[in-house]
């Protein structure tokens, strides 16, 4: 497991400040708007997090204010009663944001009051135009087990493989004793929007409903307790245990219960499934004129979905012709190969080839994974393009089954930035020895992957940004909604993704007798795949939620375009290669993602497009003094929030810090 913070970042910090950093300005005389702001911002951030446990948790809010400590043995309140009173509290705050005038504030704190002001617009529109808690379905299920799983992350380290202190394990019983109530709660809502019309789309019911509960009834019922018993120590053991392991079957039973709701009031049978007639429609898109509003307040982007779609186009198209021209470079080192003359069935060739030196097991799948992580930092300290110390490594872990639904391949969950202790954990999906899924995961199909999940992607830039929080307002860290599933704001989605993108494409560019960069050539091809299908996020995010695209239109253009196989998905039968049978479930996992995470999907390519903007300004505004270290972490240093809001404050900064 990954130690999160240690010695090996502020070596790194301290190595580029020395050009790229400045002083933290000295503290506003206390009548001053700055002073006001933050005030309000303290109070706002802490509510916050007293009102979304899971987020505290997510962040370690007890290592920012020691009165959110006991927020970690709770689950959020979604009751009507509830969000109505937060609803009152995030108007009052709004109202106070506003009387401070922009124009009086410093740089960095009209950033915060602008940041702040766009989250408790989202969070209003949520709760009284949306109206989304009542059919929050993934939220409801999934929210217990992430609160579990980053409060197990953030536990002390007790010696050897043991965790937790007495104290953070009976704020894990406390938490699983919320669960009843909590799932009581979630059905009064999704009951609630029976009776409006807002009810959840029919895949929704049955993977998060269904089956995600189901996997959550094993979670509680055995999971988490053979954890608990491997993990804690301490005189208070068996007493902790003995009420954890009553808590858990409470929270296993609700589970149960909880699907029997669902099964009963949405689905006719479950064995088969079969959905009642009134609720098989599609009910997934959100919408162009809240997608439109969303992309503007959430992200700051000027361009609607009309345009967003059209613009994806092209740029689909261009990297597919890069990926062509590769491909057949490629062929050309192996004769016997013989491609086709046609661009995209060639590629498909030289995939079908690359896929037959595949890991033989999901344990197999995994050290690969490492070997190539290894690969990845080793050239980052050879190349010198970041300062890598000695100690800094890189690891990888099985993703747990309540969250395989959600982690498509692989994902990163962070540590909690607010506190001193706590891992950082690279998820990667098992594909439970499939043939077909491990060929997806071939030897030259990892690295990208690698390269964005971890380094120089998500995995350092997270433990960079957690070095440099007393830099990064508090306010830029929250995550509203919720951290990670269809209630999102997904504010943090558009720097964090556009980094991981950033970080792929940082790998390939050319160096000395490394025309690929990091990559071989065959590394580069699923690299470029890997830019493809984010190009193609944007055409089939922006149309399946305004209309212009159905879901199955989805699935068959994703395989298509991103695996090179053509043909129709709702057709395959007995005669469909194992491939294009792979390519047809990874797609349609895909697209049930972007369907209930709408917005999220266009994150990736456009926080890339706005990195490389901003590098290709500094790097004109500057000249020979340009560095590229030092952009990175002026980037990273500017906190989880989209660059719309930085973009002349970063560029001054690095005027100024040369």
């Amino acid at each position: 497991m990954i130690k999160h913070r240690g010695g090996f970042v502020a070596i790194a910090l301290s190595l580029l400040c020395a050009s790229a950093c400045s002083s933290p300005p000295p503290p506003p005389a206390d009548d001053t708007p700055d002073v006001a702001l933050k005030k309000v911002l303290t109070s706002y951030v802490v509510e916050f997090l007293r009102r979304n446990p899971t987020t505290n948790t997510y962040l370690g809010g007890a290592g920012l204010d020691p009165s959110l400590r006991e927020v970690d043995g709770v689950l959020r309140d979604y009751s009507a009663t509830a969000l109505d009173d937060e609803d009152r509290w995030l108007g009052d705050t709004q109202a106070a944001l506003e009387k401070i005038e922009a124009g009086g504030l410093a740089t960095a704190s009209r950033i915060d009051r602008e940041v702040a002001l766009a989250q408790i617009r989202f969070m209003l529109r949520q709760h009284q135009v949306r109206h989304y808690e009542q059919r929050a379905l993934d939220t409801y299920v999934s929210e217990p087990f992430r609160a579990l799983d980053w409060q197990l992350q953030g536990m002390t380290a007790t010696g050897g493989n043991l965790l937790g202190t007495s104290a953070e394990w009976m704020l894990v019983v406390d938490r699983v004793r919320s669960v009843p109530r909590f799932l009581a709660t979630a059905q009064a809502q999704i009951e609630l929007g029976l009776k409006s019309g807002h009810v959840p789309d029919p895949r929704m019911l049955e993977r998060d409903g269904l089956e995600s509960s189901d996997a959550n009834t094993k979670y509680f019922g055995e999971t988490l307790v053979k954890m608990a018993e491997n993990l804690a120590s301490g005189p208070d053991k068996d007493r902790m245990l003995v009420e954890l392991r009553d808590a858990a079957r409470l929270a296993s039973e609700a589970y149960t219960e909880f699907h029997r709701f669902v099964a009963t009031t949405f689905f006719d049978s479950v064995k088969p499934v079969k959905l009642k007639t009134a609720f098989a429609a599609d009910r997934f898109a959100m919408g162009e004129a809240d997608y439109d509003w969303a992309t503007k307040n959430n992200f700051r982007i000027d361009k609607t979905a009309a345009q967003l779609y059209d613009e994806a186009w092209p740029i689909v198209q261009k990297t597919q012709q890069q990926m062509i021209e590769l491909a057949r470079s490629i062929g050309q080192q192996h004769a016997a190969w013989k491609l086709p003359a046609d661009g995209p069935s060639a590629v498909r060739a030289v995939f079908d080839q690359l896929s037959k030196d595949f890991p033989k097991s999901d344990e197999e799948m995994i050290d690969w994974y490492r070997q190539t992580a290894f690969r990845l930092v080793e050239y980052g300290r050879k190349t010198g393009m970041f300062d890598v110390p000695a100690d800094y490594k890189l690891d990888v872990t099985v993703t747990p089954p309540p969250l395989e639904a959600s982690v498509d391949g692989a994902a990163y969950y962070t540590a909690p930035p607010f506190k001193n202790n706590g891992v950082g954990r690279f998820y990667v999906t098992p594909t439970h020895n499939d043939k077909a899924a491990l060929a997806a995961n071939n030897r030259a199909a990892l690295a990208d992957l690698a390269a964005h999940e971890g380094f120089p992607g998500h995995d350092w830039n997270f433990k960079v940004m957690a070095q440099a929080r007393d830099r990064i307002s508090p306010v830029r860290w929250l995550t509203p909604g919720a951290v990670e599933d269809s209630s999102s704001m997904w504010e943090d989605s558009m720097p964090a993704e556009g980094w991981g993108l950033y970080a792929e494409s940082l790998m390939a560019e050319p160096g000395p007798d490394a025309p690929n960069g990091f990559y071989t050539p065959e590394e580069r091809l699923y690299q470029l795949q890997g830019e493809l299908y984010r190009d193609l996020r944007v055409r089939i995010d922006s149309g399946i939620h305004t209309g212009r695209m159905s879901y199955d239109e989805a699935v068959n253009l994703f395989s298509e375009m991103v695996d090179f196989l053509p043909g129709n998905c709702a057709a395959t039968g007995r005669k469909t290669s194992e491939a294009k049978r792979a390519s047809c479930e990874t797609a349609e996992r895909a697209i049930f993602r972007y369907s209930k995470w709408p917005t999220q999907a266009i994150t990736y390519r456009l926080g890339k497009d706005q990195i490389y903007a901003m590098r290709d300004e500094a790097r004109k505004a500057l000249g020979d003094k340009f560095s590229a270290k030092a952009f990175h972490l002026l980037f990273m240093q500017q906190g989880t929030i989209p660059a719309g809001y930085f973009h002349d404050s970063l560029l001054e900064g690095m005027k100024g810090g040369n």
